[in-house]
């Protein structure tokens, strides 16, 4: 008997080895990993490289606490990170998962605000649906209901308002103005900050606002006193074609990027966020001090692995390749579409790929959920691992699918992917009259 606390009380194979975009089991069984765990994996698996620069890092300095020390490790990457904002100064801070990097950020929003004598702004809004992680503060900013219900008595529900998703249809500026209208409500002297994911993850997948919303997300936020937060846990350094998603919009540079998954490729845990230097400033000019923390921030075997990432992302151009195999993903998605007609719509920027399933009879979600989940499974069946979710209409209802390949998958094996997840979509197609 294991003595394993699963997620749930499914059967789960057990993984042995890892090559490039694929898995094995203990059976032998290979699988195409087409989520890159849950877009993480950026590089894919067996990376030599990037095991060798964490040896050689556990060698050297394993560990250094965050209180007590820097680390050449730390200093180096944080250079490298802060290089690819569009002005200086912006300083990271290192930590080991998105949650704790999302948590990171909505404290430092609270902080900045009190370092400048404004007390009384502590609300954080986000929008529904959205997931920003799983700890209670990220949860809580998160516009996910079923993945927060239980926990609801736990959370100050007035600290974190919510407005609704973009729509890709309609003026991005004019859609960007219902984040006035609430800070209007809520009263700007109350609101720290706004959280949003330049495109969508695990909550809407691939989703992404017309142009010119960031622009005026900017502009309001400015007008208010209210900081910028942009989540990139999920879609940057390269994973959605360019080396930030944030900055897309050249206007509408983010107080704080939250970064995770990508940054050390899943060969360590490593996440954190940048934050600009008027916030770097009130702080250590003020109290001195970032009053949070956690034990393994800051690690540098994690930064160590981080750095090497980078290296190969920059070396081997993997930001344009994502945007370039990206695109010829989405065309066969697209071909996919016009085949199945339980597929409502695709979508797509760079390796963040996204399918929105429903009702073909109505063009709207199931109020069932559990289409994407039985697509997953089939998919898994046959070797291919994808992302399915739900929720994406209010955060219950909605099924879609996300996948997200490593950024370096080679031309036959996104052919492969395609061809795999037809066999899927082809074996459960017979099931979706019952699911209306």
């Amino acid at each position: 008997m294991s003595s394993v606390f699963y997620r749930s009380n499914k059967t789960y194979p057990t993984a042995v080895r890892g090559e490039g975009v694929y898995l094995w089991d203990a059976q032998g069984k290979r699988y195409l990993d087409a989520a890159s765990g849950a877009l993480v994996a950026n590089l894919g698996h067996g990376n030599e490289r990037v095991a060798r620069a964490l040896a050689e890092q556990a060698r050297t300095l394993p560990f250094v606490h965050g209180s007590q020390f820097t680390s050449e490790a730390y200093e180096r990457y944080a250079a490298r990170l802060a290089a690819l904002m569009p002005r200086a100064g912006y300083r990271f801070w290192a930590v080991s998962g998105g949650s704790e990097a999302t948590e990171s950020a909505l404290k430092l929003a609270r902080q900045y605000h009190l370092e400048r004598g404004e007390r009384s702004r502590y609300r954080v809004i986000s929008r529904k649906p959205s997931y920003h992680g799983a700890s209670l503060g990220a949860l809580a900013a998160s516009g996910m209901g079923a993945r927060r219900e239980i926990y609801r008595p736990l959370m100050q529900e007035d600290a974190f308002p919510k407005i609704a998703k973009p729509d890709p249809r309609k003026d991005g500026a004019e859609d960007a103005r219902q984040l006035e209208a609430l800070i209007l409500e809520l009263g700007p002297e109350t609101v720290a900050c706004f959280i949003a994911e330049p495109v969508g993850g695990a909550s809407d997948p691939a989703l992404t606002p017309a142009p010119g919303y960031w622009t005026e997300i900017r502009r309001i936020c400015d007008r208010y006193g209210v900081l910028f937060v942009a989540d990139e846990v999920m879609c940057g350094l390269g994973r959605a074609g360019l080396p930030l998603a944030s900055l897309e919009e050249p206007a509408a540079v983010p107080d704080i990027v939250v970064l995770g998954k990508g940054l050390a490729a899943g060969y360590a845990p490593l996440a954190g966020l940048l934050a600009s230097p008027e916030i770097y400033a009130a702080v250590m000019g003020g109290s001195g001090a970032f009053k949070h923390g956690f034990t393994y921030a800051g690690h540098p075997v994690c930064l160590a692995a981080g750095d090497a990432v980078l290296d190969i992302l920059l070396e081997e151009r993997l930001f344009e390749r994502s945007a370039q195999l990206g695109a010829r993903l989405l065309r066969g998605l697209t071909e996919l579409m016009a085949r199945f007609e339980f597929i409502l719509e695709v979508r797509g920027q760079g390796l963040m790929l996204g399918m929105v399933l429903g009702d073909p009879a109505t063009g709207e979600a199931f109020e069932t959920p559990g289409l994407a989940e039985r697509i997953g499974r089939a998919a898994f069946e046959s070797g291919l691992i994808t992302y399915p979710g739900s929720g994406a209409l209010d955060g219950y209802r909605g099924d879609h699918l996300l996948l997200g390949p490593p950024l370096n998958t080679r031309d036959d094996e996104a052919e492969e992917l395609l061809g795999l997840l037809e066999g899927a979509l082809r074996r459960v197609a017979p099931q979706v009259g019952a699911a209306r």
